[in-house]
């Protein structure tokens, strides 16, 4: 009589991997992130080169750069550019000036009043910039409405919702009260513990809140144009109507070398953080 054994009392079953179900599901969720990312870029690209290809066409519908050859000799198009850098200059230092120090006091001194904070730098997205640029126009001086440092403050205003979040952000990663009481105790003023510990700290922050700024400086239209001063985006707006493929072109260099200016500031302000970690 043959023995039996434990084994053949019980029912084999198949193995199953145990992984093959989480391999499975995230080929379905790569899959569909893959599907986001292609919808996307198309979203974007598509327009881009659409306009690309109508720029660089000449008047028998072929290929041609005499559009980009003809964009140094517009007139305007050299004060236009020069206003548009001045403008982004000016505004970045007014913005950093401004928004650093009060951001810096209501997380310190004063945090149950950045809800409060976070509702009135909502309110230039909020208020058009029609409506606002009307109502500076009506209360600000002569003297003032004669210089294009006008625009630099209102631009000052629609910055201020990004630059906010921008360093809320970056202090809400720092233990701030232990940084300052540092700071302090060693003798620091307040200019010298913000100019030499805090600013470094926020980096990040700051490089985001610039960024931010310089693309509204160069894409913003309306105020410019209601205050009568021929920014960028208004020159091309004007020259639309005589050469719109130099517009189009001067458009899309200006794209360009704005995407291309926001990913070296990245590029150098990552560079400069993994050389800290190592060091």
């Amino acid at each position: 009589m043959a023995s039996l054994t434990v084994e053949d009392f019980t029912t084999s079953e198949p193995s199953v991997d145990p992984y093959s179900s989480g391999r499975a599901r995230r080929r379905r969720i790569h899959w569909g992130r893959g599907v986001v990312l292609v919808l996307g870029f198309a979203y974007f690209v598509v327009p881009l080169y659409a306009a690309l290809d109508f720029a660089l066409q000449n008047i028998q519908g072929g290929f041609s750069f005499s559009p980009l050859t003809q964009i140094a000799g517009q007139p305007g198009f050299g004060s236009a550019i020069w206003l548009s850098t001045e403008l982004a200059v000016v505004t970045m230092a007014l913005t950093m000036a401004l928004m650093v120090p009060t951001t810096i006091y209501v997380h310190l001194r004063m945090p149950r009043f950045r809800r409060f904070m976070e509702v009135i730098t909502v309110l230039p997205i909020v208020i058009p910039p029609i409506v606002l640029v009307i109502g500076v126009l009506q209360a600000s001086p002569l003297w003032l409405k004669s210089t294009p440092y006008l625009l630099a403050l209102v631009y000052v205003v629609l910055a201020m919702p990004f630059a906010y979040r921008s360093l809320d952000a970056g202090l809400g990663a720092l233990d701030l009260k232990t940084l300052v009481e540092a700071s302090r105790s060693l003798g620091a003023s307040w200019i010298a513990t913000i100019w030499r510990v805090l600013v470094p700290n926020l980096r990040t922050a700051l490089v985001s809140a610039s960024v931010l700024t310089l693309a509204l400086v160069f894409g913003e239209f309306t105020v410019a144009s209601l205050d009568n001063w021929t920014t960028l985006p208004v020159w091309i707006a004007n020259s639309s109507t005589n050469n719109p493929h130099v517009a189009t072109a001067v458009a899309m260099i200006a794209l360009l070398a704005t995407a291309l200016v926001l990913t070296v500031i990245v590029s150098l302000d990552r560079s400069q953080s993994r050389r800290s970690r190592r060091s």
